[in-house]
């Protein structure tokens, strides 16, 4: 039993399935080790104490009588607090929404429930998932693997550090610029960001509509495989024999290299040889009008953003982090015409982009340029957050613009992710290149 607080998600699952392992004193370990823990209440919002135990029984009861949901049947998953969750209150780290208590699961709760994973609780994340740092004066900041004294990364900070520092398995959380894979990558895991439009948002408390997705920050790429088909109740992709050989990986230029950090640079730099060795052909790409589509983001994010939570604000701004309510504001600074403009000039860039990368099978970048900053700075200097909390969300937000699939993996060097970007609903691909990429990188 000592074992299973590190083993990966898919790992607990087959050993379930052979009888090793008792879904019962598997959730127990990892609720005891939950209690225990000095950061406890610093990542997990809430603990689902009496629904884990009760999934954890049925669960039991399938894998004696052979019937089992899923290959993650039986394994303990950590949810996001934007994630509505039956009679438990899902506060999406907001004193605005304390004590909100759904009627009924989300859409991909109940889903991942049905293929048999057990709700361990609710993870902490910066407020209304607005942030891709990960500090949360509000309702909490949880620790980074690395450093005890920087940031988790943002906005699923309680879901990162809920695996880093194994008091999960495995955790889900969301991604409108960034959220899952800046948090995965500062605590050297994997973070997979979905499509838009492609796994549902029914049921979960929202940021921005036409960016805002789910996935998963795991232990491997397998998990995030197998957890993407729970949270849409099918089949995972087969990731047998996945091979860089002759895969065609773009290294994007434009933008996503501009003034990156020495750690970053060298991980990044090291890990682009590694999948060359692997047999990738590694062929640098640029973008242009990236550059210009990047420039959009104010006009698209925050308006948005306001939009969707003016009067829940101005009702009460003062219950909310400054820094977090300016950011929300500035929306309102953009016009109709001009919000409208900046979407049909994205679809443009967007076409633009998925002519210049057709031919390669993903595009490669450093998941973020920087390192997790210092908490103690960021609280005391207020530039110093803005500029940090823009260069952290920086290369991630390509993806959300472009409307990509992407996946973050870790690079051996601490804190410091590489990010492959795949086509638009090309998930399964995507993973299967993940996998081969994640052997490589040893």
């Amino acid at each position: 039993m000592s074992d299973w607080l590190t083993m990966s998600a898919t790992d607990l699952g087959r050993g379930i399935a052979a009888g090793r392992i008792d879904p019962v004193d598997l959730t127990e370990k990892y609720l005891e080790a939950i209690d225990a823990h000095p950061y406890r209440d610093r990542i997990y919002a809430r603990v689902t104490g009496d629904r884990a135990r009760a999934e954890a029984e049925a669960a039991r009861a399938r894998a004696v009588e052979g019937r089992r949901l899923s290959s993650l049947d039986g394994v303990p998953v950590s949810w996001k607090d934007l994630v509505d969750s039956a009679g438990v209150a899902t506060e999406a780290g907001s004193a605005l929404l304390k004590d909100r208590i759904p009627a009924r699961d989300a859409e991909v709760l109940r889903n991942s429930t049905a293929k048999g994973t057990v709700c361990l609780g609710k993870t902490h994340l910066s407020e209304l998932a607005f942030s891709g740092l990960g500090y949360n004066p509000v309702t909490g900041t949880p620790p980074n693997v690395n450093d005890l004294e920087a940031v988790p990364g943002g906005s699923s900070s309680g879901a990162a550090a809920s695996v880093a520092f194994n008091l999960a398995p495995l955790a889900i959380g969301s991604d409108t610029g960034g959220s899952v894979r800046v948090p995965a990558a500062w605590n050297d895991l994997v973070g997979l960001k979905t499509t838009s439009g492609r796994v549902s948002l029914e049921g979960v408390v929202p940021l921005c509509l036409k960016f805002d997705t789910i996935g998963p920050l795991a232990r491997s790429v397998e998990d995030a495989a197998e957890s993407l088909a729970a949270l849409e109740g099918r089949a995972a992709p087969d990731l047998r024999g996945a091979s860089l050989g002759g895969a065609r990986i773009a290294v994007l230029k434009t933008v996503a290299q501009d003034d990156l950090r020495d750690a970053p640079a060298a991980a990044f730099d090291h890990a682009r040889g590694r999948l060359e060795q692997a047999g990738a052909r590694m062929i640098p790409l640029e973008v242009p009008a990236l550059a210009d589509a990047m420039g959009l983001s104010g006009q698209l994010y925050a308006p948005e953003a306001y939009g969707q939570w003016r009067d829940v604000i101005e009702a009460a701004p003062e219950k909310m982090y400054p820094q977090i309510l300016e950011r929300f504001r500035a929306g309102a600074e953009v016009s109709a015409p001009d919000y409208v403009a900046a979407w049909a000039d994205l679809e443009r860039y967007r076409a633009i982009w998925a002519e210049a990368t057709a031919a390669y099978d993903a595009v490669l970048i450093p998941s973020a340029p920087i390192l997790p900053p210092n908490l103690k700075r960021l609280i005391e200097d207020a530039e110093y957050y803005k500029v940090e909390n823009l260069l952290a969300l920086r290369n991630t937000r390509i993806g959300n613009l472009m409307g990509l699939s992407a996946l973050t993996l870790p690079t051996g060097t601490p804190s410091c992710g590489v990010m492959l970007m795949g086509k638009p609903g090309g998930e399964e691909a995507l993973l299967r290149l993940g996998a081969a990429a994640e052997a490589a990188l040893g």
